[in-house]
This record gives C-alpha cells, sequence and structure tokens, in this order.
C-alpha cells in the first residue's frame, strides 16, 4: 500500500517546549519532486520541480547567551555549539551549521538560538531532505532574528551551505522549489537567470507515485561530481570554436558532433544527454499548457532511458522499476529521479491502478531485488512557510 502523508508536525514543537519550556516558532519546508529535467540545473539548463506534501519541520527559538543547541527527532541526538565556533562536523548537524555560516558571513546578527526537527521526507530518496533541513533552518532564522533576507537569497544561502559543509555541489533546483513551490503547479525554473514560471500541473485522475528502491549506492556523491567535471570539459572543448558558449544550456548537437564526439565518445554521451533533455523539458512544458499529460509521460520515459544509458546515473534496481511500469496502460510515464545510484523513480498513474500496482510491483522487485519497496503517494503543495497550530 502506498504511504500517505500523516506525519503531525505537533510533535515537533511538544519536543522543543519540553526541552527548553518555551514557545517555538515552528516552520516547515517541503521535500520536492522533479517531473523532467534532471542533471540539468548545474549545466544552466531548465528544471520543472515541486513542492510535495512531505516536508522538514523546524522548531526554534531565542536563548539569552551564544549558544546552539540542536536536536534531530529523528537520529534522538543533539549537537552544541557556539555562535563563534560554526565549523564543519559529520552528519545531520552540517546542514543547519551550513547555514548558519552562510547568514553570518552575510553580516547578518544572530543570537543564540535552540533547534529541533523532524519530517516525513525519506532520507535518500531523491527527495532532497536535507535541501528540506536547510531551507527551513534559513527561513526559520530569518524570521526569529528579523534579518530581512528574501526568497531568493534564502535558497542562495541552503544551496551555498550543500557545496561548502555537505560537500556537494548541487544546483539551485531542490532549494528553489522548497522555497518557491505553488500547490498544484510545477516551477519552470531557468537556472542561468533564476526566472522562473508557475506552470498548473493539471492531474485529474492521476496521481505521482514514488517507488523507492531502499538503495544508494556508495557511488553517489563522487560520481555526481565526476559528471559535473565532464560536462564541464565538454563545454571547454566547444567553447574553443565558440566563445559564446557558457554552459550547455547554449551547447547543440550539431557542436557536439563536430568538436566533443571526435575527442572523448564518454564525455559527448555525457553532453548530448543533457543537450537533449533541455530539449525535452521545454516540450514537456507546452505538453501541459496544453493539457497533454500523456505527451508529458513519454518524456519521462525517453529521460530515464537517457539517465541511465548516456548520463550513466541509474542502477539496477531503478531501471528494474521503470521497466515495470514501462507497458503498463496505467502509468503515464516513470523514471528515476534525483542524482541516481538509488532512490526513488517518479511515476505517473491513473489513480484507481495505484493499489494494484504497488502491489504487483513490491512483489516482482523483492522476487528480482531481494528488496523491500516502499511508496508514496505525493501531492503538489506550497513551498517553506511558517505554521500555525
Amino acid at each position: 500500500m502506498a504511504q500517505q502523508n500523516n506525519f503531525n508536525p505537533s510533535v515537533v514543537a511538544t519536543a522543543f517546549r519540553e526541552a527548553y519550556g518555551t514557545e517555538p516558532l515552528l516552520v516547515r519546508s517541503p521535500g520536492r519532486v522533479n517531473i523532467i529535467g534532471e542533471h540539468t540545473d548545474y549545466n544552466d539548463g531548465f528544471v520543472l520541480p515541486a513542492a510535495i506534501d512531505k516536508a522538514i519541520y523546524v522548531a526554534i527559538g531565542k536563548r539569552d547567551d551564544d549558544t546552539i543547541k540542536l536536536f534531530s527527532r529523528e537520529f534522538g541526538q543533539s549537537h552544541t555549539t557556539t555562535l563563534t565556533d560554526v565549523h564543519p562536523t559529520r552528519g545531520w548537524a552540517n546542514y543547519i551549521l551550513g547555514v548558519v555560516d552562510q547568514i553570518q558571513k552575510r553580516g547578518h546578527k544572530l543570537g543564540g538560538f535552540n533547534l529541533v526537527f523532524d519530517g516525513d521526507v525519506p532520507i535518500g530518496a531523491g527527495l532532497s531532505s536535507s535541501a528540506a533541513v536547510e531551507c527551513a533552518t534559513a527561513f526559520a532564522l530569518n524570521q526569529l532574528f528579523g534579518l530581512g533576507i528574501s526568497r531568493k537569497e534564502i535558497t542562495d544561502i541552503a544551496q551555498k551551505a550543500e557545496h561548502t559543509y555537505a560537500g556537494v555541489r548541487v544546483g539551485i533546483m531542490d532549494m528553489f522549489a522548497s522555497v518557491f513551490g505553488k500547490k498544484g503547479h510545477v516551477i519552470k525554473l531557468d537556472c542561468r537567470s533564476l526566472e522562473y514560471e508557475y506552470v498548473p500541473l493539471n492531474m485529474e485522475g492521476v496521481k505521482v507515485v514514488l517507488l523507492n528502491t531502499n538503495v544508494k549506492h556508495s557511488l553517489a556523491s563522487s560520481e555526481y561530481n565526476t559528471r559535473r567535471q565532464e560536462c564541464e570539459q565538454g563545454v571547454a572543448w566547444i567553447k574553443e570554436h565558440h566563445p559564446e558558449v557558457a554552459s550547455l544550456r547554449d551547447a547543440t548537437l550539431e557542436m557536439l558532433d563536430k568538436y566533443v564526439a571526435p575527442k572523448d565518445a564518454v564525455v559527448d554521451k555525457r553532453c548530448r544527454y543533457v543537450v537533449e533533455e533541455i530539449q525535452r523539458l521545454l516540450q514537456g512544458c507546452e505538453d501541459l499548457k496544453n493539457g497533454h499529460l500523456d505527451d508529458l509521460g513519454k518524456k519521462m520515459f525517453a529521460t530515464h532511458d537517457g539517465l541511465s544509458k548516456q548520463y550513466e546515473v541509474s542502477c539496477k534496481e531503478l531501471d528494474f522499476l521503470v521497466d515495470f511500469v514501462r507497458n503498463n496502460d496505467a502509468v503515464l510515464g516513470a523514471r528515476m529521479m534525483g542524482g541516481g545510484f538509488g532512490g526513488c523513480t517518479i511515476n505517473l498513474v491513473r489513480e484507481e491502478a495505484i493499489d494494484d500496482l504497488v502491489a504487483q510491483a513490491s512483489k516482482a522487485y523483492k522476487d528480482a531485488m531481494g528488496l523491500d519497496l516502499t511508496a508514496y503517494i505525493a501531492q503538489v503543495e506550497d513551498g517553506t512557510s511558517v505554521i500555525i497550530l
């Protein structure tokens, strides 16, 4: 059975009151799905994410000293430091401390604070739980200390925190979707200019179903950074002949044929996927505007094939799940989502068929891979906000 949203944010506020005896400010920041446009964000392309009804909740309150006290309800762990001794550590605390570091580096004045967080964005599923923690923290600190930071700057602070403290060079999409999400819409985000447009997502009779492989292969972070380097190499070779090409956003398939393919077949495959994916996304937005969800679904399958065979960031578990639903009339589209090497597939499934599909896929996946499958139904929701219980 697919899991619906049933997390109660009041448990986070209650844990805060019990620990600190004061009333907290409570902030919600959602995870995200990306309908189409994967690994295009750091190539200055477009992405098409949406915030979902799975979120991280941060309860926060001021202290009268410069101490920072953090508690993760999910892990049952604490971390304590001071405003003058913020530095990278290990694990979940980095996502919060990286945000504190970025805010202080921008000249904003913080005081000490207590913070408790928890939520229902599954870790390692490719739904950007880390971005949700970072955005919730930045938004909460902004509210608590009246810093006057814009939503756009919150996304930048969260992204830089991930780069510097978590050590993963993520693009801006995850943070942007978390902060700017809008119920019933996807965000067509230009990752170069950060201009964005809300595109209606008319899902009548269809739901977003996430099938979690429950694997996270250790390749993920290192291969992610390698892919970035491969894309940058392709751009450098094109730039020798076309100085105006600043990223793969500006490249064409003809340029790849002439300047990249003769030099390196692997770099060519990587770049070719990105150039084709940017085109798929732009066409997919037209599909949505015209109400052609079926056509968008076909492009999602094409995206998965590109990610698996050209970009090579899939894995046997993800490929199995996409292939399992490929010829099912109730599934409009499916693909792996996120950085790759594990996590979820995103599926557009006709509502009445969801339970049967999940039951069949769970059995087939267990038989083939020896692993349990977890399924989630995701609703498209608004972005980061203060919660009043």
